[in-house]
């Protein structure tokens, strides 16, 4: 959608929406920039009802998820970082690495390695549920703001694959409720961060599997999706750098030196985060998010900086490729850390339950994030 001529005007009439209906408040950790705003109002068409309801829930859902609110969350689970997260990949692995040559942070998803059984082995599904949660929430506090201080402009989103090598039948069922669950909350509660998405891999009869997918999803978001089959390669090179694409997808990457591509969490968010987490926690730093500056120097503490850093461009950004330059460098890697701080404490996980069980209580205790979207996803939303 392009953006309309009276988009500065309805931004400015947002906000102060916002701010009339108490909504909005210098440090809340949504985001209070103005690229942050619009991405609500891109979500809902600039129709300002809606996207005050839809900011709104948001609000209330953020301090109010899993009983903890996301804030507390976040200070639990560190989504780089947490005791199950090398189980997690073995059965269900998804990562951030590196950048593609828009400067966009790439997410990868291996849905033909996905084991619920195997899983639950090790964690329960609420547990699982979280570590969702928390990885969804790293995209827009830490890796976009980073990804933005990279290419020294802002970025609006992130470049999604999907690897569907080995996916079959099985693996859908296994995954389909928490895939649905998953692509709820980024639509409700992230709206507007994913640019772009590449399904690769896609088997004979996925048809099937998509047809009962795309219900799940905006009709936005479907706009932004190509499918291929095992002939990707050429395709994801002319948006990807060989070193930024994993060997196994056909790039020249193997972040040999950290454990492996899945392992390594390379990127510029990874720029002194272990310093920056700690910081974090201990309350020196209001920000875990990468600020102007350090990427190529020490970091800050004691200051005053706002959580969400502007890392969100305008539509029209996302068609100029980065140019090259030194930023291009800890993009692809060379800034990455391979641990930040070990995940504190948290309670003893309840006992093992069946899978149908667990996904049952989650879309109980969850309902407005799990209901299926169908119809007009821009309509106006319950109060």
């Amino acid at each position: 959608m392009a953006p309309p001529k009276n988009q500065e005007a309805l931004l400015a009439q947002f906000r102060e929406e916002l701010v009339q209906q108490d909504l909005i408040h210098e440090g809340d950790t949504i985001g209070t920039d103005d690229d942050t705003l619009l991405r609500f109002l891109r979500a809902r068409q600039f129709n300002l009802k809606h996207a005050t309801v839809m900011w709104k829930n948001c609000q209330h859902w953020r301090n109010t998820v899993e009983g903890v609110g996301m804030d507390e969350l976040y200070r639990q689970i560190d989504p780089f970082d947490y005791p199950e997260r090398e189980h997690v990949f073995d059965c269900w692995p998804l990562y951030f690495h590196k950048v593609d040559k828009k400067g966009r942070p790439l997410n990868f998803h291996h849905f033909g390695g996905i084991n619920l059984t195997k899983l639950q082995k090790n964690m329960t599904l609420e547990r699982f549920w979280q570590t969702v949660i928390v990885n969804c929430e790293a995209l827009t506090r830490e890796v976009l703001p980073a990804a933005a201080e990279a290419a020294g402009r802002p970025i609006s989103g992130t470049f999604v694959v999907v690897d569907l090598s080995s996916f079959g039948i099985s693996q859908f069922w296994q995954m389909k409720d928490f895939a649905r669950s998953s692509f709820q909350v980024s639509q409700d509660f992230f709206p507007e961060t994913m640019a772009q998405l590449a399904i690769v891999n896609a088997p004979m009869g996925f048809s099937t599997i998509w047809n009962a997918m795309k219900p799940w999803l905006a009709k936005e978001t479907v706009a932004k999706v190509a499918i291929y089959g095992s002939d990707y390669r050429r395709a994801l090179l002319e948006l990807i750098d060989p070193d930024a694409l994993p060997a196994a997808l056909g790039g020249t990457c193997t972040c040999d030196e950290h454990g492996g591509c899945m392992q390594s969490n390379a990127g510029p968010w990874m720029r002194h985060r272990r310093e920056r987490r700690a910081a974090w926690l201990d309350g020196k730093r209001e920000t875990l998010a990468l600020m102007s500056g350090e990427l190529h120097g020490g970091i800050r503490t004691g200051e005053k900086a706002a959580e969400n850093a502007p890392a969100m461009a305008a539509a029209a950004a996302n068609g100029v490729e980065a140019s090259p330059s030194d930023e291009r460098s800890p993009a692809s890697g060379s800034t990455s850390e391979t641990s930040s701080l070990a995940t504190p404490s948290t309670p003893a996980s309840p006992p093992s339950r069946s899978r149908d069980a667990s996904l049952e209580r989650l879309r109980k205790e969850h309902p407005d994030t799990r209901q299926v979207q169908t119809g007009d996803l821009h309509g106006e939303a319950a109060i």
